[in-house]
């Protein structure tokens, strides 16, 4: 059963290191599926590593931190090929599709190539819902800033744009993140943001901000826009998920 409206859950957050698995899914990535509406069955979840290269030693963690919640997963590996001819039908048999973080540059780039945007648009509109944390939560807006460079961050304009704003990841662990957007924004650069702390996801209902979610207590989100030649920033208190810490 897809998302009865087009998700997208954009994140800081989602993943743990606990129990006798080296990773597990946190409360963000179990949000995704319970946002997916499945039922009767094990969720199905696609891993897209591109940012991180697809390296197999992460997604093997991320199939044992699957089996332990229950959650079938799969990886739409890139290097060294696509793992089939038709991506889009193996996409779309998704509940959930989770973007690992890393190169937000190298990742658009990557899928420029491969046509993964098109993809991504197909599995948004049939109600798979797509989320996913740094990278994979830049990556659906229009941009944003980026260490994809060098250790200066940088802005990006040409992420898919499904979301018609600017995105903010780690924004109260990194201290370059939140000046850097702001500024980016008094100038025009980017387009007005909304921002999370680690530990905090933005839930959209087609390109709308429904609701902000943590797994953190005591973390925000922002709503960033310009006004005049500055920028001004609005706290959104989100709400706190099962198992948060």
């Amino acid at each position: 059963m897809p998302a009865d409206a087009p998700t997208i859950l954009a994140t800081s957050g989602g993943f743990r290191r606990e129990g006798r698995t080296n990773l597990a899914f946190g409360p963000l990535v179990l949000h995704a599926i319970e946002l997916s509406g499945v039922a009767g069955r094990r969720p199905r979840l696609c891993h897209v590593g591109t940012a991180m290269g697809d390296q197999r030693w992460f997604n093997a963690m991320v199939d044992e931190a699957g089996r332990a919640a229950g959650i079938d997963v799969v990886h739409l590996n890139l290097f060294t090929m696509p793992p089939v001819d038709d991506v889009a039908g193996f996409v779309l048999e998704q509940d959930v599709v989770w973007v690992g973080g890393g190169s937000l540059a190298n990742l658009l780039a990557v899928w420029e190539l491969h046509g993964i945007g098109p993809v991504m648009r197909a599995a948004w509109e049939a109600g798979v819902v797509l989320s996913g944390v740094s990278a994979g939560s830049l990556c659906w807006h229009v941009g944003g800033t980026t260490d994809s460079f060098g250790p200066e961050l940088r802005p990006v304009t040409n992420a898919l744009g499904f979301l018609p704003y600017a995105n903010g990841v780690h924004y109260d662990s990194e201290p370059q993140r939140r000046p850097v957007l702001q500024r980016l924004i008094a100038e025009g650069a980017l387009p007005d943001a909304f921002a999370t702390d680690d530990g905090v996801g933005l839930v959209y209902r087609g390109t709308e901000l429904v609701v902000a979610v943590s797994e953190v207590a005591g973390k925000g989100a922002y709503a960033v826009r310009r006004t005049g030649d500055h920028a001004v920033e609005d706290r959104i208190e989100p709400q706190v998920l099962p198992g948060a810490r």
